[in-house]
Formats: structure tokens, C-alpha cells, sequence
């Protein structure tokens, strides 16, 4: 119940990360832990068995707002060779967690004392309300949105604390401020977009779907292969560390592989190892060895762990800036149904396993097709190392974002002008996404 209770309530990452493209990554992530806080203490001091569900669904929304507005603040901190790295880690404190749990759940040994536990460190974010050098708003969110003054203040911030003085010419005849005082008129006003704007270009969409049906594959295919591990241990245990374990080696794999091989490389073998796993164990699991079996079923977990983890991050990257927090919100929709549905799996007591299994198998293998039409993310590592200056290559990066008209997403001045063009094609399209 409480499995499916969260996987429900993050059905509603999409609609709370909208808000984002409004309000902004740190408001979005402040709110978000407040009301999370809120509702888990109310959780804690429910003593009615239907309240105490209603309270748990509501915190699991919340904590999506969470969980998007920090992911996505991550990203657009750092310089586009480090984002794998950053949040490869950030992917394994979440394996860390999920390995604290089962031992939290055995000192509490109650639920509204669990309940507690984990709503501490909530509460303890808020702290972020007070010092907002803790954690800043993401100033290629203001510079895309057009809040200028905001975008100033927060570079300005950023260069006072990496000891970098803000007057020194960084480029030839350019300095980190009056960059910006070229590009933008003094005058000009926020602009803010939604989600729907997306209906004026064919690549973001096609883009957002295709890593959406990844993610949704991904994260649903994994029933598939945990469903084979309990034969060998009845104890839940068994397979809940695995599953953790698995993620754990999932994050290792992508962080040695995808900077050397390429995103949209890594994504389509760990799709092709997805439903080749899962496809042996559809038609030959009575005629292999149960030794077999268990290593299909990992290699499977991994993979498609692989996958899901690819799919969020892959579409981070070649979203732009003004849209990603709506298209990321899709993306990461899409995957909480295929949780959704792999915990209806669990409630019907495994009834309808085979037609689950058979239609997941299917769209592995049609996901391999889907890829092939993604683009490859521009933003790979290069030769010389990051120093603190190359953070202030996002200026020049939003200069030449706003002044090419042939981008399908071009931020326009003028309000008749739509977001993203209908034709959706660009040599540099993901150039935005820095």
C-alpha cells in the first residue's frame, strides 16, 4: 500500500514542476519541502487508518516538487562536461538512502515513528529560506526568462564566492556583467512559458516522447526481472537490496561510459540489453537453469535501471532551458506510470504477470527504433580541466542562444512572436540546453 500510494502521488511530478517554469527552481523547491513537512508531521499525528494514506499521497507529491526542482538546479549549476558526474553522485546518495531505510524501519519498528525519522531532514531544509547562497536560484533559468537583474545578482554572488572579481576581463574587450548589459535592453521585462508552447515545434516534442516511452519502459520492466528473484529468496529483503545494488552499479556504468561513448550510444545498448533480457526470459525461463535465470534477471535490473537513470538525464540535457523544467516534468510522468503499474502488478497478486511481461518486452524492442532518431547531446567533456572561470561561458552562451534566429526556440521580445517555430529544425538546437 504505501508502495503504491507513492507511486500514484508522483504521477503528479509533471503538474508541480509546471509551476516551475513560474516560479523558479528555488521557490519551487522551498514550497515544495514546506508542504512536504507539513503533511508528513500531520502523517505522524494521524491515528485514522484512511488519513494516514490520504497524508502519504499528498508528502509523495510534494517531495516530487523536491526531488525535480533540486535535480534540475543541479544541472544548471555546473558546466555542461561535469553535469554526468553530478548527477551520477546525487544517484548515489539516493542508493545510499534506500540502503539506510530497511535499518531505519527496524530501530522505529512503528510507522509514525519512521515517519518522523525521515521527516526530520525536511524540516532541517528550510534552513535553504534563510541563506539563499545555500541554495541559489539557477541564473540560466533568470537570463532565459529575462529577469536580469535577478541573473546579476545571482552571477554576482557566484563570482564573489569562487574568489573570481567580476571587473577583471574574463575575454577579450568583455567582462562578466556588461556581457549582459550588450544582450539585454534595460527596459525589458520577464518573460515566463508553459509547457504548452511545446505545440509550436515537432524536435522537443518528438524528443520529449521518445525519452518518455524510455523511462516509462524502464521503469516498468523492472517488475519483470524482480518477480524472477523471488524463486530464490522468499524474504523481501533479497530483492530489495539487489534492486538497490543493481542502481548502484547502474550509476557506475553510466559514469564510465556515456562521457566515452556518447548518450544516445549508452542509451540504445542499455534499451537492446533491456529487451533481449527480458524477451529470453518471456520464451525460455522453463527450459534454462535457475542460475540462468537469476543472471538474466539482474542483468535485466541493471539495464534497464541503466535506462531509466539515462532516459532523465539524457532528457535534462537537450531540453531547453525555458521548457525544461515542464518536459522534464513529462518525461519523468511518464516513468511514474510504468511504477504505477508495476505496483497494480503487486496489489492483483501477480494476476495478468504474462500479458504485463509480453507488452513491456514489445515496447523494449520498439524503444531501439524510438532512440535512433534522438539527437546527440553536444555537451561532452573536454581536453583542458575546469577551472572556475569556464562558469562564466554561460553568458556568452545565452548571447549566442538570443541572437541566432534560426533557433526552433528563440526567445522573442515581442509577444506576438511564439517560443519555438513550427519547424523544429537546427544545426544547433541543443545549444539552448546549456
Amino acid at each position: 500500500m504505501h508502495r503504491s500510494c507513492l507511486s500514484t502521488s508522483d504521477m503528479l511530478r509533471f503538474f508541480v514542476f509546471v509551476c516551475c517554469l513560474r516560479l523558479g527552481r528555488r521557490c519551487v523547491l522551498l514550497l515544495s519541502v514546506l508542504l512536504s513537512g507539513l503533511l508528513g508531521i500531520m502523517s505522524c499525528l494521524s491515528n485514522s487508518p484512511s488519513a494516514f494514506p490520504f497524508f502519504r499521497l499528498c508528502q509523495g507529491s510534494t517531495l516530487a516538487g523536491v526531488f525535480l526542482s533540486s535535480y534540475i538546479a543541479r544541472l544548471e549549476w555546473c558546466d555542461p562536461p561535469h553535469r554526468l558526474m553530478v548527477s551520477m553522485v546525487s544517484g548515489f546518495f539516493a542508493v545510499f538512502a534506500e540502503l539506510l531505510l530497511p535499518g531505519f524501519a527496524v530501530l522505529c519498528r512503528d510507522w509514525p515513528v519512521l515517519q518522523a525519522v525521515a521527516t526530520l531532514p525536511l524540516l532541517l531544509l528550510l534552513s535553504y529560506w534563510c541563506c539563499a547562497s545555500v541554495f541559489p536560484e539557477s541564473p540560466r533559468w533568470l537570463m532565459a526568462t529575462s529577469q536580469i537583474r535577478q541573473a546579476k545578482k545571482c552571477l554576482q554572488s557566484f563570482s564573489a564566492q569562487n574568489g573570481m572579481c567580476v571587473s577583471d576581463e574574463l575575454y577579450p574587450a568583455e567582462t562578466l556583467l556588461s556581457e549582459i548589459d550588450e544582450v539585454f535592453p534595460e527596459d525589458i521585462q520577464p518573460e515566463y512559458h508553459h509547457v504548452v508552447e511545446l505545440r509550436h515545434t515537432r524536435v522537443i516534442w518528438k524528443n520529449c516522447l521518445i525519452l518518455g516511452f524510455t523511462l516509462f519502459i524502464g521503469t516498468g520492466i523492472q517488475y519483470c526481472f524482480t518477480r524472477n528473484l523471488h524463486i530464490y529468496s522468499p524474504h523481501f529483503y533479497f530483492s530489495y537490496f539487489l534492486r538497490v545494488l543493481t542502481g548502484a552499479l547502474a550509476c557506475i556504468f553510466l559514469c564510465v561510459s556515456v562521457d566515452r561513448f556518447g548518450r544516445r550510444g549508452m542509451l540504445l545498448l542499455a534499451a537492446i540489453v533491456t529487451g533481449l533480457s527480458s524477451l529470453l526470459l518471456l520464451a525460455l525461463t522453463q527450459y534454462l537453469h535457475g542460475g540462468l535465470v537469476l543472471v538474466l534477471s539482474v542483468v535485466g535490473l541493471l539495464s534497464s535501471q541503466a535506462l531509466a537513470m539515462l532516459s532523465v538525464f539524457f532528457g535534462s540535457e537537450v531540453m531547453p532551458t525555458v521548457v525544461r523544467g515542464g518536459t522534464l516534468g513529462l518525461i519523468m510522468a511518464a516513468g511514474c506510470v510504468g511504477m504505477a503499474a508495476s505496483s497494480l502488478m503487486e496489489l492483483q497478486n501477480n494476476g495478468g504477470y504474462f500479458l504485463h511481461h509480453v507488452i513491456f518486452a514489445s515496447f523494449a524492442v520498439l524503444s531501439v527504433l524510438c532512440i535512433m532518431l534522438l539527437p546527440e547531446s553536444k555537451h561532452k567533456p573536454h581536453s583542458s580541466e575546469y577551472n572556475r572561470d569556464n562558469y562564466s561561458r554561460l553568458v556568452t552562451a545565452t548571447k549566442k542562444m538570443l541572437t541566432k534566429d534560426a533557433l526552433p526556440y528563440k526567445i522573442s521580445i515581442s509577444p506576438q512572436a511564439p517560443l519555438l517555430a513550427s519547424n523544429g529544425t537546427a544545426p544547433d538546437a541543443n545549444d539552448d540546453s546549456s
